[in-house]
């Protein structure tokens, strides 16, 4: 998975992270949608973040999973 430099963070759309108003969980690709999930995951277990977030981040997850490679 490539690292994203906080250039790339500020250029990309809030419509590409799992959380858009905080931009938070990066799903701009299948690395970081596959990551995003399994750190939501985490964040749940040590009670940081509530089970409809992660609902709401492994759904946006999932759509991207699910796509075809070009």
């Amino acid at each position: 998975m490539a690292k994203l430099t906080t250039a790339q963070k500020k250029k990309m759309p809030a419509k590409d992270y799992g959380m858009p108003k905080e931009k938070k969980y990066p799903i701009n690709d299948k690395k970081h949608a596959a990551n995003a999930k399994a750190r939501a995951t985490q964040m749940v277990k040590k009670g940081k973040l509530t089970k409809a977030e992660k609902e709401k981040i492994d759904e946006k997850a999932n759509k991207m999973l699910a796509k075809k490679k070009k």
